[in-house]
């Protein structure tokens, strides 16, 4: 039987162009799928559903094709266009925000928050999603870790983390993934653009047990606050209700442990889940 690709809708959206691109530079370069998946590193399935757009583009394919068809930031702009569909509406915004920000505070109540966690941690949260198709939580996995690029460019922002600690002891997908997630926060707790601190169960309740929230300082001088709940987040623009949220944060961080303390705790906690992983003798 013959193979007849499927027809494609490139003006659908920009996910949906950019499969259509992808496959428009393909052919005209001659290439099958599984040609152009070897010369980018790939698989031919998920280059077949990322020209079907079935499938967001990972973070890393855009420069990979760019540099194979010699179409300079080509796919790149393509991508940063398509991954803003993988989030709903009202974080859109939020994210424009976050990606101008100089600096980032986060708290993270039952969560990593999303700029420091890891791929497999990042899927088996969202997995838990009931109303995600499968498709859809590999869309928002690879957002999310695009989100990560800046953290590694030379003009990463200053980040400030603060989680409690329901969130290192939460097994989230395996101990394998809490390990190695620990591991990634250790890494960051304290570097030149990088602070975690700890809240301790010892330190009882709060103002900001009930969800997540993230403060956002830009270069004109503008802040923003972004309080997220179970289902909605709402983003606050207004200096007096940025005001209200920037106060119990404060008093969260002078009430959490320090860096160093904060290490030590994740430590602990990381002992717990390699001794538990490891077999007995």
């Amino acid at each position: 039987m013959t193979f007849k690709p499927q027809t494609l809708t490139p003006y659908q959206s920009a996910r949906h162009y950019f499969g259509a691109e992808m496959r428009r530079h393909r052919e005209a370069a001659g290439l099958s799928l599984v040609q152009l998946a070897t010369i980018v590193n790939s698989s031919k399935s998920t280059l077949a559903r990322i020209e079907t757009a079935e499938l967001m583009p990972p973070p890393d394919l855009p420069d990979r094709l760019d540099a194979a068809f010699g179409t300079e930031k080509h796919f790149h702009g393509l991508y940063e266009l398509a991954k803003r569909e993988a989030h709903p509406d009202q974080y859109r915004r939020f994210m424009d925000f976050e990606a101008q920000a100089e600096v980032i505070e986060n708290f993270g109540a039952q969560a990593v928050p999303g700029l420091l966690q890891i791929k497999e941690y990042a899927h088996a949260l969202l997995s838990r999603q009931e109303h995600l198709a499968p498709d859809q939580v590999e869309d928002r996995v690879n957002a999310r870790m695009s989100r990560q690029d800046r953290l590694r460019s030379a003009w990463a922002p200053l980040r400030w983390v603060i989680i409690d600690e329901s969130v290192l002891r939460r097994v989230v997908g395996s101990r394998d993934c809490m390990y190695k997630q620990l591991a990634r926060l250790l890494e960051q707790v304290d570097t030149p653009d990088s602070k975690v601190q700890v809240m301790p169960f010892d330190a009882g309740p709060h103002s900001l047990m009930g969800g997540a929230l993230t403060l956002l300082s830009l270069p004109n001088g503008s802040a923003m606050a972004y309080e997220e709940g179970i289902e909605v987040g709402h983003l606050y623009e207004d200096r007096d209700s940025v005001r209200k949220w920037r106060r119990k944060y404060e008093v969260l961080r002078a009430n959490a442990l320090p860096p160093a303390s904060s290490a030590e705790l994740i430590r602990q906690v990381m002992e717990e889940y390699h001794t538990c992983d490891t077999p007995p003798s």
